[in-house]
Order: C-alpha cells, then structure tokens, then sequence
C-alpha cells in the first residue's frame, strides 16, 4: 500500500523541563494527520527529561529542522531558561518568516513574546502567567484558544489539544479536524469543576497558586530583565 505524500511540516520544540502534555497531547493529534510529518526539534539530539520526569529524545535539532508548516512552542519549567536562549529565539524568528502557523500551548507563549513574535497581538497562556504577556506587549486574552494572523496560542496544559484541532481545521479543514476528534475520542467530562480560577473552589485556586509561586517568581525576574522593566 503506498504511502501517504508529505504535505505538512510540522515541529514542536522539546526541552529540559518541557510540560509533556503540552508536547504530547498536540503531538498526538497532529501525527493522526494523514501527510503530516511531525518532528520533535530540540536543541540538539540529546534526550531531554520533561518536567515530570518523562525522557523525551528529538528526532531533529534546531540546525537540521526543515522548513515548517507550523511551528509549535509548549510550555513547562523549561521555558524559563528559553526566554533568554538566543539561539531558540533566532530559530523561531528564522522560521517565522515564512508564512507559516506560528503556534504555542501554555507558556510556550511567553518564548513567543522573548522573540518578539506577540507585539500588538491577541494571546493566550496558562491562567496563572496571563498577565505577564502584557510585558511583551500582547493583548492577554482569557481563552482556550487564540489566534491573530498566522500566530495561535493555547491555554494551560490541556487546551494544547484544542489548539491542535483548531490548527488541523486550519491546515486541512474541519471534517478531517472532527475525523481525528471523533477517532481518539476527545469528548472531555471532567470529574471536577476545577480546571479554571473561575470555577475552582478558593482554597484550591489558593493551594494551585502557592504551587506555581517560585516559578511565577522566577519568570517574573527574567521577564523584567529581558523587557528592560526590572
């Protein structure tokens, strides 16, 4: 049986300390794309460990990285250290320039913003960084999805999958984004209303936040030292 021709270039960034559900999840549904060829690019070729402890190895680097379709920045820890990379940043302005979907899940988004990519435009991230996108000079949005011109940004964690659906929609239409919903199966029903600030009891908004505090500090401190706002 022949194989199906590659029609789309895809490639999420992998790092240390990456969220995996924010790689795996659009990951998952990119790659149930018929003529989708996705790539895990990292930095180098290295095996990386994400933030839970998952070992991730890339299947390119940022130096052999084709031209891509879309390109997709996930958030996690890691990002952290992103921010201030120039050579990340150089390659996701590099890639940038072609007219394809610059993309992010989470506080991915906030590597968008060090490159320069979110000035003047709609985004989202992770409920608990929203604000910090104003410093880069984005219009924050609380949203599961957002998109301005050729850039698309998802919500915390779990909305990567939403953002990879609405992006399959984008590249190959809506039935084949509805066809790869229906095949994994996506039809969420949490068993607790607590999956945003607005609907969670206090104490657990509460509980959440202390949990991100030194993270939020540190992004903070590098925020303001790449904006010049320190």
């Amino acid at each position: 049986m022949p194989q199906t021709e590659t029609r789309f270039e895809i490639g999420l960034l992998v790092f240390e300390g990456v969220q995996q559900l924010d790689l795996t999840a659009p990951y998952e549904v990119f790659a149930s794309l018929p003529g989708a060829r996705v790539h895990l690019v990292g930095l180098d070729r290295a095996t990386v460990t994400s933030s839970t402890g998952l070992p991730l190895t890339p299947t390119t680097d940022l130096a052999s990285c084709p031209g891509l379709d879309l390109l997709c920045v996930p958030g996690g820890i890691g990002v952290n250290a992103l921010m201030t990379n120039a050579v990340v940043l150089d390659f996701i302005r590099a890639q940038a320039e072609r007219p394809i979907l610059v993309t992010s899940v989470c506080t991915g988004a906030l590597v968008l913003g060090a490159a320069g990519l979110l000035k003047a435009k709609r985004a989202t991230t992770h409920w608990g960084a929203l604000d910090l996108l104003s410093a880069f000079g984005a219009i924050p949005v609380d949203a599961r999805i957002v998109r301005d011109g050729r850039i698309i940004t998802g919500g915390g964690v779990t909305a990567g999958l939403d953002f990879a659906l609405a992006a399959v929609a984008e590249l190959a239409g809506r039935m084949e984004a509805e066809t790869i919903q229906l095949a994994l199966e996506y039809a969420p029903a949490p068993p607790f209303s607590a999956g945003h600030p607005d609907t969670a009891p206090p104490e657990v908004v509460a509980a959440a936040r202390l949990r991100l505090a030194a993270s939020r500090a540190e992004r903070e401190t590098i925020i303001a030292a790449i904006t010049g706002r320190g």
